[in-house]
């Protein structure tokens, strides 16, 4: 994966917003005590306890702590509070050549990606106009919306703020240490462009649609293969090498399904040491998830993507 080196990515939505210490997800959210006073985060074991039974009623994120929670639709529209697209950390992110470089400007440029898709993308199929959500970084702990996040919650999406929150020690700590994805340029893109979706149903009021949290079938499962689905419609407009993007190939594709697959429900369920319980899952299986992020890399559409309609996941 490449980014076309004139491309100017200086308005992508992006900012650090520190963080540090410790806490976990306040405002509604709901923290498990974790068994002899293990911290989560420090091990396998904790982390995976946090990523099955956590339920935060006021974020999504991508399975490895935002776990099954639906949300009330965001309470702002125009610009998200406090965004400063100009911040120090990823101010002299200017051009494509700098995200070719940078992992900073590179998450500015698949921001920029992102946001302008949707805004072409969301008013030609739904009707509806974009309301661009913004992506912190952070480190150690955050305060959003939903309350105060720990990186132990992993990349999540906040309604109230309609923002997008990410600790980039994820991919090499969780994803890649723990979960035994295999990594790769395109991982990143792939969860930015998960919780950018959960944004869009955010926008179309798809999360109000959500009764049931756990479950094979379950309207939780449902809106996390939904935004898998939404990540890959995304990912098939940036392979066409016309935008910012360019040189995505199988590989990267190939790379964004291994991270799918380690997210899965199932595959979590078995790195914790339990047995499978489909009616535990709150996001999907391996199988699902990699499933579902095709048919919208495939198909392109949000009808294709309609999940709640489906008579089988």
């Amino acid at each position: 994966m490449r980014f076309n080196p004139k491309a100017d990515i200086s308005r992508g939505r992006v900012r650090d917003a520190g963080g540090g210490g410790g806490g976990g997800m306040g405002g509604g959210g709901m923290r498990i005590p974790m068994p002899g006073g293990t911290r989560a985060g420090g091990g396998i074991g904790g982390i995976l306890i946090i990523i099955l039974f956590v339920v935060l009623t006021q974020c999504t994120g991508l399975g490895t702590g935002g776990g099954g929670g639906t949300s009330p639709q965001g309470q702002g529209q125009g610009e998200p509070e406090g965004i400063d697209t100009g911040d120090e950390r990823y101010a002299n992110c200017t051009s494509g050549a700098d995200a070719n470089s940078d992992a900073d400007c590179a998450r500015k440029a698949v921001a920029l990606s992102l946001e302008q898709y949707w805004a072409k993308t969301l008013p030609e199929q739904a009707g509806t106009e974009l309301t661009p959500a913004a992506i912190n970084t952070f480190a150690g702990a955050v305060q959003t919306g939903c309350g105060q996040a720990s990186s132990q919650v992993g990349p999540f999406y906040c309604p109230p703020d309609q923002q997008i929150y990410l600790d980039t020690t994820f991919f090499e700590d969780v994803l890649q240490g723990q979960l035994g994805g295999q990594g790769g340029d395109f991982v990143e893109p792939y969860v930015l462009g998960h919780e950018y979706g959960h944004h869009i149903q955010n926008l179309m009021g798809t999360m109000g649609q959500v009764r049931t949290q756990k479950g094979p079938d379950s309207d939780a499962v449902r809106l996390e293969l939904q935004a898998d689905c939404y990540a890959g419609m995304w990912t098939r407009d940036a392979s066409d090498g016309d935008g910012i993007l360019t040189d995505l190939d199988e590989g990267d594709i190939t790379e964004a399904l291994d991270s799918a697959k380690a997210v899965g429900d199932d595959r979590i369920q078995q790195k914790s040491g339990q047995g499978v319980d489909p009616e535990g899952w709150t996001h999907g299986s391996s199988e699902q998830r990699m499933a579902w992020f095709t048919r919208g890399y495939q198909e392109g559409t949000l009808q294709a993507c309609d999940t709640f309609s489906a008579s089988s996941l």
